[in-house]
């Protein structure tokens, strides 16, 4: 079962089923859900929206290998049965950034 703060692979539509990371960001009090609410990753990082884009280092912790940018503008929901394996946690600090800028994008900050 993920939580949200996971970090996992994820094969969402469009990357060729390709397993990519992504950021669970749904209340777990909805776990029961046949869907999830992620956030997806990417590598390519962009320097001109650090409001919605959030910069994460490679941790032990997160079980990245790679900086990535969590596109907090990319929020998707998908088919419980497409969320791999978790593969690290996101920290206290990186989540309270990630739900400001959730709140920001949404206009319900």
């Amino acid at each position: 079962m993920t939580r949200r703060g996971d970090f996992v692979t994820v094969a969402t539509p469009g990357d060729y089923g390709k397993p990519r990371p992504a950021l669970v960001v749904q209340n777990d009090l909805f776990d029961a859900l046949p869907s999830v609410v992620i956030l997806p990753l990417t590598s390519l990082l962009r320097d001109d929206a650090d409001q919605i884009r959030i910069d994460v280092a490679p941790s032990e912790d997160n079980g990245l290998r790679e900086k990535s940018q969590i596109a907090v503008d990319k929020i998707t929901v998908v088919p419980a049965v497409k969320v791999g394996q978790t593969i690290g946690r996101a920290d206290d600090a990186l989540m309270l950034r990630v739900t400001r800028a959730m709140a920001l994008f949404l206009g319900i900050a």
